[in-house]
């Protein structure tokens, strides 16, 4: 099944909050210095327009060609330079200070060697004293879905189903949307959930020096949903 291609119509109705966006912004501002920012799997666009809207420039890209037009529909899309593109395998135009990649779009990784390769081409690519910052699901969050969560509703007018259930250390999303005619529509996202002092290490491996955040705001590896990764480029001692 084609990721991001049923959802993508409906991606902001079902997760869009304006709140969270800008808390993740408020997390890149204070936790790095740069202009230009280099974003993989950007999905539809929103932190990133809201980073371009304060005169950032930025080169955004997404594997979902569907994301990608969403994005491009926006208010202010003409201020970023789209394109589609793997993250695993990145062409850049410009060097930049920053990289992203964010809203647990690492963890659609499923494979140690590509999550290494990421990381490796993060280190490559950014300036000389660049930041890579990531999120990824906590492990809490396989806890949390060992019981299969299920949502029903109506979006945009298009009936819908969605649940999530964790499997070892996978997590699967199943949608369905149904058409007008009834036909359903199905769509299934997998997830890998990662030993996030793993992550850490193989990062340092790289020559990153590594910070981590919990939810936004709590230092180092606690309970919550996300830990966020700031990588710092040439700041070892």
């Amino acid at each position: 099944m084609n990721m991001y291609h049923a959802l993508a119509a409906h991606y902001d109705s079902l997760v869009k909050d304006d709140e969270a966006t800008q808390a993740w912004v408020d997390l890149i501002e204070r936790s790095a210095d740069f202009k230009h920012v280099v974003e993989c799997a950007c999905g539809s666009g929103e932190i990133t327009l809201a980073l371009a809207r304060k005169g950032y420039t930025i080169e955004a890209s997404d594997l979902s060609e569907d994301m990608i037009n969403q994005a491009k529909q926006k208010p202010d899309a003409d201020k970023v330079d789209w394109s589609v593109q793997n993250m695993i395998d990145l062409k850049i135009k410009a060097t930049p200070e920053l990289m992203l990649c964010l809203c647990d779009s690492l963890n659609y990784i499923l494979e140690d060697e590509q999550i290494v390769h990421l990381l490796q081409q993060a280190y490559e690519l950014l300036s000389e004293q660049g930041t890579f910052i990531f999120d990824v699901h906590s492990l809490d969050r396989l806890d949390e879905f060992k019981e299969e969560f299920l949502e029903e509703g109506c979006l945009d007018g298009t009936n819908y189903e969605w649940s999530i259930q964790s499997d070892d250390d996978l997590i699967y999303q199943n949608f369905v949307f149904y058409d007008e005619a009834a036909n359903a529509h199905y769509e299934q996202h997998i997830q890998r959930v990662y030993d996030p002092l793993w992550l850490k290490a193989e990062a340092e491996k790289c020559g990153f020096t590594v910070n981590i955040v919990t939810d936004f705001i709590h230092d180092g590896i606690t309970e919550g949903e996300k830990y966020f990764y700031i990588l710092k480029k040439g700041a070892k001692q």
